[in-house]
């Protein structure tokens, strides 16, 4: 893994920048996509999990990825905004582009990036702090340099985007842990559009509630993709087909030696996918033939 530069420390509070604040990295025309791969190859050691991965991510928009277990979709996710550098086995080969700026470009810092591109994880997973903050702490670590009232502003307006402020308002010195699951995710959802990103991923972030806190949550994206780009994985096929404008369906290869590589099939608006797909395999995970 290359050694990044300390980069300059960006105000949470501002608009989200352009690329040529990300690593000093010079911005590309990249068109209408927010973020995009170009033949993405992601490994672990020698294991290819994930190969020759092509896709853009358009602002406004929500995108599903979804696929049979072990197809890589989690992999392709956490690879959009350097998650997988956490694994000492990882790499990248190809480009990921931000802006039209490569985010494994040398001198582009992983920590900068994480604040731009955010990512809600399976499981709730809130600080054990109280529930404010779970939001500020975000903030603070990023440079922020408000007063204290600009601080409850920028708490309140985290939680009011999460739909949660009217529910957790009168007690926002309370644990983070005491809430329920469903609040817990959209308290971390808060957390994530704190620092003001114009991405955020989601990786399966309804598979561990109820379906009423489902709903709130699938709600909650729609709301959210006003002033986002969102990218989410889910096992789900029905949430793709209610949530998503667009969606990849990824499978499973298999080489000589029995090798499972997860590649893309086919990345498509929503409602062409599931009525009109292009390819067999697609036809044959939505019909449940498979998966």
């Amino acid at each position: 893994m290359n050694e990044t530069p300390e980069s300059t420390v960006l105000d949470p509070t501002a608009a989200p920048a352009t690329a040529d604040a990300v690593g000093g990295v010079e911005a590309a025309d990249d068109g209408p996509g927010v973020l995009e791969t170009r033949s993405m190859d992601v490994f672990y050691g020698d294991f290819k999990a994930v190969a020759d991965v092509s896709m853009s991510f358009t602002f406004n928009e929500i995108s599903a990825l979804i696929g049979p277990s072990g197809c890589g979709k989690s992999t392709v996710l956490r690879s959009l905004n350097r998650m997988n550098d956490l694994i000492p086995t990882a790499r990248v080969d190809g480009e990921v582009r931000y802006h039209g700026t490569n985010i494994y470009a040398g001198d582009v810092d992983p920590v900068e990036i994480r604040r731009r591109i955010g990512m809600v994880f399976q499981k709730p997973n809130p600080f054990p702090k109280s529930i404010f903050d779970n939001i500020a702490w975000g903030a603070k670590i990023n440079g922020f340099k408000g007063s204290k009232s600009d601080m409850k502003d920028l708490v309140q307006g985290a939680l009011e985007q999460a739909a949660l402020w009217d529910e957790v308002k009168d007690k926002l010195t309370e644990s983070g842990l005491s809430l329920s699951g469903g609040q817990q995710q959209r308290l971390c959802i808060a957390r994530a559009i704190a620092v003001q990103p114009d991405v955020i991923l989601m990786d399966e972030p309804c598979s561990a509630l109820d379906p009423i806190a489902t709903l709130r949550i699938e709600e909650l994206m729609l709301e959210l993709k006003e002033n986002y780009s969102i990218i989410i994985v889910t096992h789900n096929m029905q949430q793709a087909a209610r949530v998503s404008d667009r969606t990849a369906f990824f499978n499973v290869e298999l080489d000589t030696t029995g090798q499972r590589t997860g590649h893309l099939v086919e990345f498509s608006p929503t409602d062409v996918l599931f009525t009109t797909p292009k390819e067999k395999a697609t036809e044959d995970y939505i019909t449940g033939r498979f998966g």
